[in-house]
């Protein structure tokens, strides 16, 4: 007999593995849906949590009219030798006089100076006297407060005498952090350590203030100022060089601090015997206090 073979039925896949794959099909599909935004981009995973950071404060807003101020700093801000010999001269101060002549930063732009300004500067302050100095003027609690400070730093009777660039800045340092631990507001306006090379160069040109010299002020610039040899210009130059070192830490410090403004313009700032003291040939007289008044004003004024 022959042989007839059965048809070979086809084999049934089983429900669970056909349920597995419809499953595992519309999961995928779920998935890039749900990873999709409206518009068709991928929306990121973060997008939810970013949204709910705070935005970032914005830096604080210099004010070009503060309505008070203290004055820190040496001789210079309280206008030593301007008037008389070996004398304060507070009056006709860059910073806080009331000499019309001058029109101190304090006449240009506090409402009633006598009452809303402060100086507490001291003749042959240096930069280590700063803190204390801030801690009596924070009591005022002015919106601006004034720095001049650091030729004295420079100006020693040697060289080897002069404040080290590390210690002036540690010092500065720790003066603008005891300013702002009690007036987190108050705006500060620094400005730079003048050229004492120039001063020497514009000095030197009056025999009287030669002769003034050889008492004893800054020896370390001033000392025998006819003196052209290379070992004396090499002196000089150490000192400038450690001016403009003390300089760059106030620029840098003072960079740090979103109200504080410094201005090297004081250190730039071309001049000659005219703006010195009758009196000493060092110090301003009363035409350089009141450049450095219009100095001040313009870099306080300056809008950013």
């Amino acid at each position: 007999m022959t042989r007839i073979d059965r048809p070979v039925r086809p084999r049934r896949r089983r429900a669970g593995v056909l349920s597995s794959v419809t499953a595992a099909t519309a999961s995928a599909a779920l998935i890039a849906v749900s990873g999709c935004s409206s518009d068709g981009n991928s929306a990121s995973p973060h997008s939810s949590s970013s949204s709910k950071r705070p935005a970032a404060k914005p830096a604080p807003a210099w004010r070009t009219a503060p309505a008070s101020l203290a004055a820190l700093g040496d001789s210079i801000t309280v206008g030593f030798d301007a008037c008389t010999v070996l004398s304060d001269c507070p009056q006709v101060s860059w910073a806080t006089g009331t000499d019309p002549k001058v029109d101190s930063l304090a006449r240009r732009l506090v409402g009633n100076p006598a009452t809303h300004s402060w100086n507490y500067a001291r003749t042959g302050a240096l930069m280590a006297d700063l803190p204390d100095q801030v801690a009596e003027a924070v009591v005022r609690k002015p919106e601006l407060v004034t720095v001049l400070i650091g030729a004295n730093d420079a100006c020693r009777g040697e060289v080897r005498a002069m404040t080290p660039k590390a210690v002036f800045r540690a010092q500065f340092e720790t003066a603008v952090k005891k300013l702002r631990r009690s007036l987190p507001h108050t705006q500060v306006y620094v400005a730079a350590v003048p050229d004492l090379l120039r001063l020497w160069s514009e000095g030197r040109k009056n025999p009287l203030g030669k002769q003034v010299w050889k008492l004893g002020i800054c020896g370390s610039m001033l000392r025998n100022p006819d003196d052209l040899t290379e070992k004396a210009a090499h002196r000089r130059e150490k000192v400038r060089k450690r001016v403009m070192a003390y300089n760059a830490a106030l620029k840098d410090v003072c960079g740090k601090d979103p109200l504080c403004r410094f201005d090297g313009a004081v250190f730039d700032y071309r001049f000659t015997d005219r703006q010195l003291s009758t009196w000493d040939w060092f110090h301003p007289g009363t035409r350089g206090q009141r450049e450095l008044a219009a100095l001040a004003f313009r870099t306080i004024t300056r809008k950013e």
